[in-house]
Formats: structure tokens, sequence, C-alpha cells
């Protein structure tokens, strides 16, 4: 590993270490620095600001741990990266309520419509609004995921999935037998 990876993974540790206990906009670029022993010159010359060094963490460990996978279906998928968050409850939940440019919330949004897109591309393959859709998809993902992981109840990963899949499968079942009435009134 080259010294210049060994340095960001260690501001990435201080910054991980210091959301555990802070929020995101009390920590200052100084706080990182102090906590791994670096001067803010070393910070700087890696990155250009805290929200670059958060969004390198999740390009470097969520979104590349996601790449190197290969999924069956989209709650395959689903579960694993809420294992993963899950796993690294404290930085998500502090960064994922992050607003603004540059904020880790526009990088998760980017990569899940991304997969939405991907995913329902046979579904929607000629309709106008399928970037609507995704947006949508990832927007209820986005927030039922923030719910979930700032929330006082614990609730393990595979359940909070399993709870989406039901609500899921019981609303398509539901408005299938609604439109199924509909051409039967017709």
């Amino acid at each position: 590993m080259s010294y210049s990876q060994i340095t960001k993974k260690a501001l990435a540790g201080a910054m991980k270490e210091l959301m555990e206990t802070q929020s995101f906009e009390k920590i200052r670029v100084g706080d990182v620095c102090e906590k791994c022993g670096m001067n803010r010159k070393s910070f700087y010359y890696h990155f250009r600001d805290k929200y670059d060094l958060v969004n390198w963490i999740y390009y470097t460990e969520f979104v590349d741990h996601m790449q190197k996978r290969e999924y069956q279906t989209i709650w395959d998928f689903m579960e694993d990266v809420c294992a993963y968050l899950y796993e690294n409850k404290a930085f998500y939940a502090n960064a994922l309520q992050v607003r603004g440019q540059n904020s880790l919330s526009e990088s998760f949004e980017a990569v899940f419509q991304s997969v939405f897109l991907s995913y329902y591309k046979d579904v929607f393959p000629r309709d106008e609004g399928r970037h609507f859709y995704a947006a949508f998809l990832t927007d209820a993902v986005k927030a039922a995921i923030l719910r979930w992981l700032t929330a006082e109840e614990e609730l393990a990963p595979e359940e909070f999935v399993a709870l989406l899949k039901n609500m899921v499968k019981a609303l398509f079942q539901k408005m299938l037998r609604e439109q199924e009435d509909e051409k039967k009134e017709d």
C-alpha cells in the first residue's frame, strides 16, 4: 500500500472515529488531523475539505465493496447494503444527514439512482419517466435507511430488508388486485 493510501486511511479512520460521538458539522479538519497525529498540510494534500474525505470513505469502502459483488436480485443488493451500513452505523447515520453540495447524501443518491436505472431498464425500456422512477425509489430508500439507522430501536439489517420486501410485495399485490377489479368493471 502506498504512503498516500496509508495517509488517506489514517485520516478516514480518524473521521469515522470522531463521527461516532460528534455531528459532522461540529468536526473541523483540525480535529481530524489531531486525532491521527497529522498536520493540516497533509490533510489538504489529499482532500479538498471534510466533505471530500467523507465521500472518499464512501467510495473506497462502500461503493468498491458493492462493485466487487454480483447480486441475483435487488433484495440481495439491499441486504448487502444494509449489512454494510449497519456495521458502520454511527458513521453513515451521521454522514447521511448532511445536506448540500458535495455531501454524502448527494453521492449516495447518485449511486442508488444508477443501480435502480440499471436494474429496472428492462421494466421501463422506452419509458421517458424511468429517471423519475429511479429518483423516486432512491428518495424512498434513502429516507427509509436513514430512519432505520437513526431509530432508537435496534433492528437487524435482515429484519429491515424483510420489512421493506414485505411492504413492497403487499403493495404491488394490492395494486394488481385493484387493476384486475377495474378490468372486470369495464
